[in-house]
Protein backbone atom coordinates (compact mmCIF):
# COMPACT_ATOMS: atom_id res chain seq x y z
CA UNK A 1 0.00 0.00 0.00
CA UNK A 2 3.24 2.68 0.77
CA UNK A 3 5.05 1.69 -2.53
CA UNK A 4 1.59 2.13 -4.29
CA UNK A 5 1.19 5.88 -2.75
CA UNK A 6 4.79 6.76 -3.80
CA UNK A 7 3.91 5.59 -7.17
CA UNK A 8 0.85 8.21 -7.35
CA UNK A 9 2.93 10.87 -5.67
CA UNK A 10 6.28 10.99 -7.33
CA UNK A 11 5.21 8.35 -10.41
CA UNK A 12 4.11 10.53 -13.94
CA UNK A 13 0.72 7.92 -15.16
CA UNK A 14 -0.36 8.38 -18.09
CA UNK A 15 2.40 10.12 -19.86
CA UNK A 16 1.28 11.92 -23.41
CA UNK A 17 2.98 11.10 -26.53
CA UNK A 18 4.03 13.89 -29.04
CA UNK A 19 1.20 13.41 -31.13
CA UNK A 20 -1.74 13.80 -28.01
CA UNK A 21 0.08 17.14 -27.23
CA UNK A 22 -0.07 18.84 -30.16
CA UNK A 23 -4.22 17.68 -31.00
CA UNK A 24 -4.54 19.02 -27.11
CA UNK A 25 -2.80 22.69 -28.61
CA UNK A 26 -4.50 22.45 -31.59
CA UNK A 27 -8.50 21.86 -30.62
CA UNK A 28 -7.55 24.45 -27.55
CA UNK A 29 -6.71 26.88 -30.18
CA UNK A 30 -9.57 26.34 -32.39
CA UNK A 31 -11.34 26.93 -29.43
CA UNK A 32 -9.92 29.50 -28.12
CA UNK A 33 -11.23 31.29 -31.22
CA UNK A 34 -14.30 30.75 -30.97
CA UNK A 35 -13.70 32.86 -27.39
CA UNK A 36 -12.04 35.32 -29.33
CA UNK A 37 -14.87 35.93 -31.32
CA UNK A 38 -17.57 35.91 -29.26
CA UNK A 39 -16.08 38.28 -26.93
CA UNK A 40 -14.96 40.44 -30.28
CA UNK A 41 -18.73 40.89 -31.11
CA UNK A 42 -19.77 41.08 -27.31
CA UNK A 43 -17.71 44.25 -26.60
CA UNK A 44 -17.47 47.38 -28.94
CA UNK A 45 -15.78 50.81 -28.61
CA UNK A 46 -14.43 51.63 -25.59
CA UNK A 47 -15.04 48.28 -23.61
CA UNK A 48 -13.56 45.93 -26.35
CA UNK A 49 -9.68 45.59 -25.52
CA UNK A 50 -7.80 43.82 -28.25
CA UNK A 51 -5.08 43.07 -25.88
CA UNK A 52 -7.02 41.44 -22.66
CA UNK A 53 -8.92 39.39 -25.90
CA UNK A 54 -5.78 37.84 -27.39
CA UNK A 55 -4.78 37.05 -23.59
CA UNK A 56 -7.67 35.03 -23.21
CA UNK A 57 -6.75 32.40 -26.57
CA UNK A 58 -2.93 32.61 -24.32
CA UNK A 59 -4.42 31.77 -21.50
CA UNK A 60 -6.36 29.21 -23.05
CA UNK A 61 -3.10 27.89 -24.76
CA UNK A 62 -1.24 28.03 -21.18
CA UNK A 63 -3.57 25.95 -19.40
CA UNK A 64 -3.56 23.95 -21.74
CA UNK A 65 0.22 23.51 -21.47
CA UNK A 66 -0.26 23.48 -17.50
CA UNK A 67 -2.03 20.59 -17.39
CA UNK A 68 -0.02 18.20 -20.13
CA UNK A 69 2.45 18.70 -17.65
CA UNK A 70 0.77 17.80 -14.61
CA UNK A 71 -0.65 14.83 -16.14
CA UNK A 72 -1.71 12.20 -13.50
CA UNK A 73 1.01 13.53 -10.97
CA UNK A 74 -0.02 14.17 -8.20
CA UNK A 75 2.80 15.34 -6.68
CA UNK A 76 3.54 17.25 -9.43
CA UNK A 77 -0.10 19.00 -9.22
CA UNK A 78 0.62 20.10 -5.76
CA UNK A 79 3.74 21.50 -6.35
CA UNK A 80 2.18 23.81 -9.43
CA UNK A 81 -0.65 24.82 -7.33
CA UNK A 82 1.48 25.88 -4.53
CA UNK A 83 3.31 27.53 -7.20
CA UNK A 84 0.78 29.35 -8.18
CA UNK A 85 -1.20 30.61 -5.18
CA UNK A 86 1.93 32.90 -4.64
CA UNK A 87 0.60 34.58 -7.98
CA UNK A 88 -1.49 37.64 -7.48
CA UNK A 89 -3.19 39.55 -10.04
CA UNK A 90 -4.39 43.24 -9.95
CA UNK A 91 -5.78 44.21 -13.43
CA UNK A 92 -8.81 45.86 -12.82
CA UNK A 93 -12.19 44.21 -14.50
CA UNK A 94 -14.07 46.83 -16.48
CA UNK A 95 -16.71 44.35 -17.08
CA UNK A 96 -17.86 41.43 -15.08
CA UNK A 97 -18.25 39.58 -18.34
CA UNK A 98 -14.17 39.61 -18.64
CA UNK A 99 -14.02 37.12 -15.28
CA UNK A 100 -16.46 34.91 -17.26
CA UNK A 101 -14.50 34.80 -20.02
CA UNK A 102 -11.43 34.27 -17.89
CA UNK A 103 -12.82 31.38 -16.31
CA UNK A 104 -14.29 30.10 -19.71
CA UNK A 105 -10.42 30.03 -21.31
CA UNK A 106 -9.18 28.44 -17.95
CA UNK A 107 -11.57 25.56 -17.90
CA UNK A 108 -11.82 24.77 -21.96
CA UNK A 109 -7.32 24.91 -20.89
CA UNK A 110 -8.29 22.16 -18.72
CA UNK A 111 -10.50 19.86 -20.61
CA UNK A 112 -8.24 20.08 -23.79
CA UNK A 113 -4.83 19.11 -21.15
CA UNK A 114 -6.63 16.42 -20.27
CA UNK A 115 -7.70 15.31 -23.71
CA UNK A 116 -11.74 15.57 -22.70
CA UNK A 117 -12.22 17.56 -26.64
CA UNK A 118 -15.85 16.89 -26.34
CA UNK A 119 -16.58 18.28 -23.07
CA UNK A 120 -14.84 21.50 -24.22
CA UNK A 121 -16.59 21.67 -27.41
CA UNK A 122 -19.91 20.93 -26.15
CA UNK A 123 -19.49 23.38 -23.29
CA UNK A 124 -18.30 26.34 -25.05
CA UNK A 125 -21.36 25.78 -28.01
CA UNK A 126 -23.43 25.50 -25.14
CA UNK A 127 -22.37 29.18 -23.00
CA UNK A 128 -22.50 30.88 -26.40
CA UNK A 129 -26.23 29.92 -26.91
CA UNK A 130 -26.69 31.21 -23.47
CA UNK A 131 -24.97 34.34 -24.52
CA UNK A 132 -27.17 34.61 -27.69
CA UNK A 133 -30.50 33.67 -25.64
CA UNK A 134 -29.97 36.54 -23.22
CA UNK A 135 -29.10 38.67 -25.74
CA UNK A 136 -25.24 40.38 -24.33
CA UNK A 137 -23.56 39.78 -27.72
CA UNK A 138 -25.15 43.13 -28.55
CA UNK A 139 -24.74 45.90 -26.41
CA UNK A 140 -25.84 49.39 -26.33
CA UNK A 141 -28.73 49.37 -24.24
CA UNK A 142 -27.39 51.75 -21.66
CA UNK A 143 -28.04 55.17 -23.02
CA UNK A 144 -27.14 58.57 -20.35
CA UNK A 145 -28.96 61.53 -20.63
CA UNK A 146 -27.05 64.47 -19.09
CA UNK A 147 -29.05 67.76 -19.07
CA UNK A 148 -27.64 70.67 -17.70
CA UNK A 149 -29.25 73.81 -16.46
CA UNK A 150 -30.03 76.85 -14.26
CA UNK A 151 -33.76 76.48 -14.17
CA UNK A 152 -36.39 74.45 -12.60
CA UNK A 153 -34.88 71.33 -12.24
CA UNK A 154 -38.49 69.52 -11.58
CA UNK A 155 -39.56 70.59 -14.85
CA UNK A 156 -36.50 69.83 -16.43
CA UNK A 157 -37.59 65.88 -14.88
CA UNK A 158 -41.11 66.06 -16.12
CA UNK A 159 -40.59 66.51 -19.49
CA UNK A 160 -37.84 64.01 -19.90
CA UNK A 161 -39.88 61.18 -18.18
CA UNK A 162 -43.16 61.87 -20.24
CA UNK A 163 -40.86 61.40 -23.31
CA UNK A 164 -39.75 57.96 -22.29
CA UNK A 165 -43.59 57.17 -20.80
CA UNK A 166 -41.72 56.80 -17.61
CA UNK A 167 -39.70 53.92 -18.54
CA UNK A 168 -36.35 56.37 -17.40
CA UNK A 169 -34.12 56.67 -14.11
CA UNK A 170 -32.67 59.77 -12.30
CA UNK A 171 -29.04 58.51 -11.64
CA UNK A 172 -27.82 61.92 -10.47
CA UNK A 173 -29.18 65.16 -9.53
CA UNK A 174 -26.66 68.14 -8.67
CA UNK A 175 -27.06 71.98 -8.27
CA UNK A 176 -24.77 75.13 -6.96
CA UNK A 177 -27.09 77.26 -4.94
CA UNK A 178 -24.65 80.06 -5.41
CA UNK A 179 -24.97 80.21 -9.58
CA UNK A 180 -28.71 77.99 -9.83
CA UNK A 181 -26.70 76.01 -12.06
CA UNK A 182 -27.74 72.49 -12.25
CA UNK A 183 -27.01 68.76 -13.36
CA UNK A 184 -29.21 65.67 -14.00
CA UNK A 185 -28.46 62.76 -15.33
CA UNK A 186 -30.78 60.04 -16.53
CA UNK A 187 -30.46 56.55 -17.69
CA UNK A 188 -32.92 54.78 -20.05
CA UNK A 189 -33.22 52.03 -22.93
CA UNK A 190 -31.04 52.58 -25.97
CA UNK A 191 -34.18 51.27 -27.64
CA UNK A 192 -36.67 52.76 -25.59
CA UNK A 193 -35.38 56.28 -26.54
CA UNK A 194 -35.03 55.36 -29.87
CA UNK A 195 -38.47 54.40 -30.23
CA UNK A 196 -39.83 57.62 -28.54
CA UNK A 197 -37.73 59.63 -31.13
CA UNK A 198 -39.21 57.96 -33.80
CA UNK A 199 -42.71 58.86 -32.66
CA UNK A 200 -42.28 61.74 -31.27
CA UNK A 201 -38.91 63.78 -32.30
CA UNK A 202 -35.78 64.63 -30.82
CA UNK A 203 -34.85 64.80 -27.13
CA UNK A 204 -32.67 67.28 -27.68
CA UNK A 205 -35.07 69.42 -29.22
CA UNK A 206 -37.68 69.06 -26.78
CA UNK A 207 -35.38 69.54 -23.90
CA UNK A 208 -33.85 72.96 -25.81
CA UNK A 209 -37.45 74.31 -25.72
CA UNK A 210 -37.35 74.06 -21.51
CA UNK A 211 -36.14 77.30 -19.94
CA UNK A 212 -32.69 77.34 -18.54
CA UNK A 213 -31.75 74.26 -20.75
CA UNK A 214 -27.90 75.19 -21.12
CA UNK A 215 -26.78 71.51 -22.87
CA UNK A 216 -27.96 68.31 -23.65
CA UNK A 217 -25.72 65.20 -23.87
CA UNK A 218 -26.96 61.88 -24.81
CA UNK A 219 -24.44 59.21 -24.08
CA UNK A 220 -24.55 55.65 -25.35
CA UNK A 221 -22.30 52.84 -24.25
CA UNK A 222 -20.55 52.57 -27.70
CA UNK A 223 -19.11 56.17 -26.40
CA UNK A 224 -21.24 57.73 -29.27
CA UNK A 225 -21.97 61.65 -27.84
CA UNK A 226 -24.70 63.49 -29.29
CA UNK A 227 -25.44 67.54 -28.63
Amino acid sequence: MRERLYELLLGNQGTLSTADIILNFLIAGVIAAIIYLSYKISHHAALYSRKFNVSLVMLTLITTLVMNVIGNNIALSLGMVGALSIVRFRTAIKDPRDTAYIFWAIAVGICCGVSDYLIALIGSVIIFAFLLLFGVLRDGERTLIIVHTNGEMSEVRNGVENFLDKKVSLLVQNSTPETGDGEMIFECAGAELMKQEQAKGSLQELLSKTAGVKRISIVRQEDEVHQ
